[in-house]
Parts: structure tokens; sequence; C-alpha cells
């Protein structure tokens, strides 16, 4: 693909965070531009406060003109929160408040997580090879309701509570939304709940056994969050969409990562209802944390960052072949024995970064 005569223009709210959130943001960041210059768009990198370093800056996790910066954008690009610094259980500002904050304040009501079993990373996985082959599944997570937002919640002395609730128009979109990528992928879908113990998990089952009406082509399975833990990683291959509520999606997703072979290589796009001119506003991160006792040494995993960018492409600024393009670089690297320590090896961040770009440069030669 030739660029653009005149660079299709977009703004991200660039979010780089704490501990090595800036170091892979800024991996994923000159993937994009590079990528940019080769299909012919051009970002500007709109850079806010979040997190701990917001918290230093000026008190806040997330800062109004952050989150206002982000309702502006047509995506944003966020590195990771939190670190020990501002660790404080009892405090009563924390860094997690920017993700909690981010969803709210940007209606971002599924988090979208694809899990792939790569060949190259077989040594990576805590899983027999046997195990893992041919695993590709998306885990879709609700992401605004649950005991994560539900009130009351609070402790004191010796009792605490917090609350489990769910609204039937909470519950759909997010169902509806898996159903619709469920219809692109294998046409399966895995609603996970606890409805022998939780009423909200009875409307959960209710609400998805009414939309899946609307979509024929789908086949539904139910289970239950214990029994399907257990079976992600015993026979991973056998899952295509796996839709579930806000605090079993965080652990699952999380258990995921056993089949990828290490969260420094799975990505996530958190997604609302806002369209824009060139796709769907969404927020895009790795799955990974601030990795405070690796932050400045240079040794990060960027490919999650430089993944999760490439969502970002797809999803919310338009760009498909970009996107591609992106996928392939990282794949490239995932075949070669180039690794950071994450995965065994001894490669560093920038150098990893490299052999995306260099990946990105040679395809560009091969297609002129």
């Amino acid at each position: 693909m030739t660029s653009r005569a005149t660079p299709q223009p977009y703004r991200v709210a660039y979010l780089p965070g704490d501990g090595i959130g800036p170091e892979v943001s800024a991996s994923a960041r000159r993937c994009v531009d590079a990528a940019g210059q080769r299909f012919g768009f051009e970002v500007t990198w709109d850079e806010q406060l979040v997190g701990g370093s917001a918290i230093d800056a000026t008190g806040q996790p997330l800062p109004a003109a952050t989150l206002d910066a982000c309702g502006a954008a047509d995506a944003v690009l966020l590195g990771a929160v939190g670190g020990p610094a501002w660790s404080d259980p009892l405090a009563t500002v924390r860094p997690e408040q920017t993700l909690l904050g981010l969803r709210a304040g940007l209606g971002l009501f599924a988090n979208l997580r694809p899990v792939r079993a790569h060949p190259g990373l077989a040594s990576a996985s805590p899983l027999r090879p046997e195990v893992r082959a041919g695993a590709d599944l998306l885990i879709v997570r609700e992401l605004t309701g649950g005991l994560y937002f539900g009130e009351p919640r609070g402790w004191s002395g010796d009792e605490a509570v917090d609350t489990l609730r769910y609204t039937r128009p909470e519950i759909e979109r997010v169902v509806r939304l898996a159903f619709e990528l469920a219809v692109g992928r294998r046409g399966r879908l895995t609603s996970v709940d606890k409805a022998n113990v939780l009423e909200s998990s009875r409307l959960w089952r209710a609400v998805v056994d009414e939309v899946r009406s609307d979509f024929p082509q789908v086949s539904v399975e139910h289970a239950l969050v214990d029994s399907l833990a257990l079976a992600l990683i015993t026979q991973p291959s056998r899952f295509d969409v796996l839709v579930t509520e806000n605090l079993f999606g965080d652990i699952l997703s999380d258990e995921a990562a056993a089949i990828a072979g290490s969260l420094g290589v799975m990505t996530s796009a958190s997604l609302g209802g806002r369209l824009t001119a060139h796709g769907r506003f969404g927020l895009f991160e790795p799955v990974h944390g601030s990795a405070p006792d690796i932050a400045g040494r240079g040794t990060a995993n960027p490919l999650a960052a430089i993944g999760s960018a490439a969502l970002m492409l797809a999803w919310s600024l338009g760009e498909p072949a970009a996107a591609e393009a992106l996928e392939r670089g990282i794949e490239a690297v995932l075949e070669s024995e180039i690794r950071t320590p994450d995965l065994g090896g001894t490669a560093n961040t920038l150098i990893v970064e490299d052999l995306v770009l260099a990946a990105l440069r040679d395809e560009a030669r091969v297609s002129r």
C-alpha cells in the first residue's frame, strides 16, 4: 500500500503512566509513527499525566485535564499505573483509581483481551505444548459494573462491604458485542457466570439466552467460572469467545497469560458505544502492570504495548492495513530467537522494538 498524498491526521491521548509504562509506551508510539509514514497517516500525541505520577504532580490519579483530553481524542493509549510509592491500601487516593475513572468517565463498558498460543512461545508457557497448541480465543469482560463499581461499599472497623450489582442494559450491551465478535470469528460463545450461587449471574444467564435468538449462527454454552478456570488451561483450544462479568473477567484474562506465555505479550482494548469519524473510540493498553521492579532497566517487553497500539489502529483509527503490518512485525519477533527476560531471554526493550521496525521497513521495500 502506498502513502496518501496528504497524511490522514489523528489525535491520540497518550498516557505513559508509571513504572515501565513510559518505556513500553514509547516503543509503541515509535512503531505507530513508523506505520504512519508507510501508510500515510500522522498521529498527534497528546501526552497527559495519570496514576502515581499524576498524584505526585496534582494530588489526583486522574486529573480533569487528562479526562478532558481523552474525551477529545480519537483514541487513548495507556502504559501502566501504580508502584510501591503509592501502594498504601488505606490511602484515599491511589493510582488504580485512574483505571476505574477512565472506564466510567469515557463509557468504556467492554474489555477485549485476545489470547493466542503462538508456537514460538511454547517454551515460555507453563502448559505442555500439546495442551496449548491451536488455542486462539477472545475474552470479553464487562468493565463498568459489578463489584468494582457497586454501591454501597466501604470498610469500617472489622466490617467491609462490596456490592455486586448489574442491570439488564449493562449486561445486554456487552453480551451483544460478544455475539457480534463471535460471528466474525468461529461462531462459538461461552458465557461465564456463577449462576448456581449469585443472583446477578442468574440475570446474566437470562440476558444471554434472550440475546442469542438474534444470533442463530452462534453456538452458545454457559459455564460456571470455577470449572471454566480449570478448562481454560487444560483445554484452551476448545474456546472461541468468552464473555463474563467484571471480576471474573479480570481474573480469567490474567490466568490466560499462561496460554500465551507471558503477560508481556497480552494486549487489550477497552471499548464503549461512541463512534468517531474513523472507528469506535477506545482505550488501548497492555495487560501487564507497571512492573516497578524492572522499571528503568530497559528490559521490559514492549510487544504487548505495540500489539495494543495495533488494536488501536484497527478499532479506533480505521487503519487496518497498518494494524496488520504491526502484527506481522510482532510475529517476526516471536518467530525469531530474540527474547526479553520475561520470555527467558536477554534482549532489551529497544532491541525488540527495532526488530518490529525492521520488519515494517523490510515489508515496505518488498511491496514497492
